[in-house]
């Protein structure tokens, strides 16, 4: 009698298996590439695809906890308060290695005392990019260990308020510093930026605590500013490239307090020597016309290729500064203006001012011209045609109104003044 053996089939792995196989065989800087790109509740999770994965998200260097982290589902803030700190400080626990970078903003977090012992933790560790915005409550005072992190390279604070302990030296590693929504008094605003030797790249907004702004920063090459303040000087700033900066308040200032003044527009431009891109906002434009204004400055910027301007192309002071620079610019390719209607005052307008021959064929390298938010006005178009004629190589010239109100009768002007410069591409941008 024979007895037949019947043998199953051997199982082939199923595609999930492979999948699974090559997941867990991938080599181990793969896989940590892979979670730096993550949002650290998915690196977290990562732990449950294999053993070899398991916990592997403890190793990674940069911790990010933002809005992406977390997806808590309610109103209650003190539940939320306390899901973040338990979140954070489970990540922070079971963490294994050095942190190179912290970022630590959520719209739900307040300056709360938990944030003292994290940051201590960070200082314990060789982090180079510290990132805390506090988007609610009171500005955060954090603690004097942030001020020992000798090895930071990157450092931006929103809401929070500056009071390095004494002993403090500066951060001679410093790179980049963006602080935004801050209290910082006049001296110790100084210090900091004085004191960190290396700094490029320099960023202030909406601060209260300084009036005069002295930026002695020997390697600085990045400015943006905002805000509210009553003078600004430049000190040691030789390589300063690209400079935005805006004042946020009106000034009014009667032409017997302007005599007084020396030329701000001077000294601002003393230690700029090889500017190359000047954004000017708000009404920082006023400020720069207090004093004497010269006719061109002593020494051109000839590395100047953009400037934009937020100008009252009504107001005499402004425009004679304005010309001023664009006269200083030998070699400016793009232009930007942005109209800034006022209301009227007792100051002293010009609606003729464009319209005088300042000098012919003045942009030799003037190649991109915007003028946003005109109403056409006679002086908004005496600019223009200013413009048109005095650009032999300008090739587009964009315009984009305030509003719709008039808007047939600008197109009918710019149509009218587009035979000054036959060859350029005039673009008309809807309001």
């Amino acid at each position: 009698m024979s007895i037949a053996i019947q043998r199953e089939p051997s199982r082939l792995p199923s595609k999930t298996d492979a999948e699974l196989d090559r997941i867990s065989n991938l080599p181990g800087h793969v896989i940590d590439q892979i979670l730096s790109r993550l949002p650290i509740r998915d690196a977290v999770r990562s732990s449950v695809l294999s053993r070899k994965w398991r916990y592997k998200w403890a190793t990674i260097p940069c911790l990010v906890f933002d809005n992406q982290c977390f997806n808590i589902s309610s109103q209650d803030q003190t539940f939320i308060k306390n899901k973040l700190v338990s979140i954070i400080d489970h990540v922070l626990l079971l963490h294994n290695g050095p942190i190179h970078k912290f970022k630590l903003s959520h719209r739900d977090l307040l300056g709360v005392t938990d944030i003292d012992r994290w940051i201590l933790c960070m200082s314990r560790s060789s982090i180079k990019e510290f990132v805390l915005e506090i988007w609610k409550g009171h500005r955060y005072k954090p603690p004097s260990c942030l001020f020992s992190c000798q090895n930071l390279i990157h450092l931006e604070l929103f809401n929070c308020s500056l009071k390095p302990p004494l002993t403090f030296k500066g951060f001679k590693n410093l790179r980049s510093l963006d602080l935004q929504h801050v209290t910082v008094t006049q001296d110790v605003f100084e210090k900091l930026i004085s004191s960190c030797t290396s700094l490029e790249r320099l960023t202030l907004m909406n601060f209260t605590g300084v009036t005069h702004l002295i930026i002695d920063a020997p390697n600085l090459q990045f400015f943006d500013i905002g805000g509210i303040f009553d003078d600004v000087s430049f000190l040691n700033t030789f390589h300063l490239a690209l400079v935005s900066i805006g004042l946020y308040v009106n000034i009014n200032h009667d032409e017997n307090d302007a005599r007084e003044h020396s030329s701000k527009l001077l000294r601002f431009f003393v230690n700029l020597p090889h500017i190359r891109r000047l954004e000017i906002q708000s009404y920082f434009l006023k400020y720069l016309a207090l004093g004497y204004v010269p006719n061109r400055l002593p020494n051109p910027c000839v590395d100047l290729n953009h400037l934009s301007v937020r100008i009252d192309f009504d107001d005499l002071e402004e425009n004679t500064v304005a010309l001023c620079l664009l006269r200083s610019c030998p070699n400016l390719q793009e232009l930007e203006m942005l109209a800034r209607p006022e209301e009227q005052t007792s100051r002293e307008r010009s609606t003729n001012f464009w319209e005088d021959d300042h000098w012919s064929s003045l942009f030799a390298h003037l190649r991109m011209v915007k003028v946003s938010g005109i109403s056409g006005v006679k002086s908004e178009m005496d600019f223009i045609k200013f413009l048109l004629s005095n650009a032999p190589v300008l090739e587009q010239l964009t315009v984009k109104p305030a509003s719709q109100e008039g808007e047939w009768e600008l197109m009918k002007e710019l149509l009218r003044f587009r035979r000054a410069s036959i060859f350029a591409e005039v673009i008309y941008l809807d309001p």
